[in-house]
């Protein structure tokens, strides 16, 4: 009897607590319910349920910028009608367009960079929520190194766009459309070089902000990948002949839960996929609609060959090509960096 109890309180002492971990993407933000798509679809199905609720969307959009855009070709027919009937009169004429191609634009304008910014925002604050998430899983499933270095890039470029897009490309995009309206009115080369240098600045930093986190996550990808996966194949090896008999058998159960881990990790990303172009698909639908109509604008008002207007408005136009790219940036770094987590490494 002694012998029994003895044995069985060595073997309560091997006894350890054990949990599961669960990997759960973070619920999308409230205004990207209306786009999400339902739990049981694939993930075709699902993409295509995002853009069709995104396209529905833009109806509105559509209606009201079409409307915007007709008064606008209509004054400027008015504007070049008037201008071949009192040249006298030109600069009046030029100045007064200006002005109220201005007001015109400007509201609309300003209703897409807000809607720009806040999207913009939302897309940072949901990567906040979700990396983190994504960063345990990788971890539990051998890349501690891919992990941290995916994370530290992933969580410094998304803060870094975010507050450069928010604190300065937006009010540099405002100066941007007050210097058009006062080059429209005010024919002076100076105002025009520098339009065209906060233009050519902001497009800039947008494209080296992404070119060099690309170049961050594939190099990182690469390094970090290669050591995790070297690190697990060279501790299942040891485990399968340190351990004698089952040694064999605890290096396949270590690999059937690092496979496991890959699936709830996998799954939180495309819950993650998702959530982000809910967030993002449908305002820039709405920006690339006002985008394309101010185009289609500025083509139709070169009809009647009056340079000053045309020019105003292709600049509107150019502005919201801005807030269309810092938009899709954002969200394009956060689905990178989403594919990167999911990629994990070589095992």
């Amino acid at each position: 009897m002694r012998k029994w109890i003895t044995a069985i309180l060595l073997i309560s002492f091997l006894v350890m607590p054990v949990c599961a971990m669960e990997f759960t993407a973070p619920t999308a933000p409230e205004s990207a319910m209306p786009y999400m798509p339902e739990e049981q679809e694939t993930f075709l199905q699902g993409l295509l349920y995002i853009l069709k609720q995104a396209i529905f969307s833009t109806k509105p959009e559509i209606k009201n910028a079409s409307g915007i855009c007709l008064s606008v070709i209509a004054l400027v027919l008015l504007l070049s009608l008037t201008g071949i009937m009192s040249k006298s009169a030109a600069g009046n004429i030029r100045l007064t367009g200006a002005v109220a191609i201005g007001v015109l634009l400007l509201g609309p304008a300003n209703t897409m960079i807000q809607l720009g910014a806040e999207t913009v925002t939302d897309i940072s604050e949901y990567g906040k929520l979700l990396i983190p998430v994504m960063t345990a899983a990788i971890a539990a499933q051998g890349g501690a190194s891919s992990s941290t270095a995916l994370y530290a890039g992933t969580i410094f470029f998304n803060s870094l766009l975010t507050t450069v897009i928010v604190k300065l490309l937006i009010p540099a995009l405002y100066i941007y459309l007050c210097l058009s309206v006062a080059c429209c009115a005010i024919d002076q080369e100076m105002l025009k070089q520098i339009r065209d240098f906060v233009k050519n600045t902001m497009t800039w930093i947008l494209k080296t902000v992404l070119y060099i986190f690309t170049g961050y996550m594939t190099i990182t990808g690469v390094i970090t990948g290669t050591v995790d996966s070297s690190a697990l194949k060279a501790a299942k090896l040891a485990i399968s002949g340190s351990v004698p008999v089952v040694g064999g058998i605890l290096s396949d159960a270590s690999e059937t839960i690092l496979v496991s881990a890959g699936v709830m990790k996998n799954a939180a990303g495309i819950y993650g996929i998702f959530a982000t172009l809910a967030i993002c698909l449908g305002p820039f639908l709405n920006i690339g609609v006002q985008y394309l109509l101010l185009k289609l604008t500025a083509g139709v008002c070169g009809i009647f060959d009056y340079k000053p207007t045309e020019t105003l408005i292709k600049d509107f136009s150019s502005g919201m090509g801005l807030v269309l790219a810092a938009t899709g940036t954002v969200c394009i770094m956060l689905l990178i960096s989403l594919v990167c987590f999911m990629k994990g490494m070589n095992i």
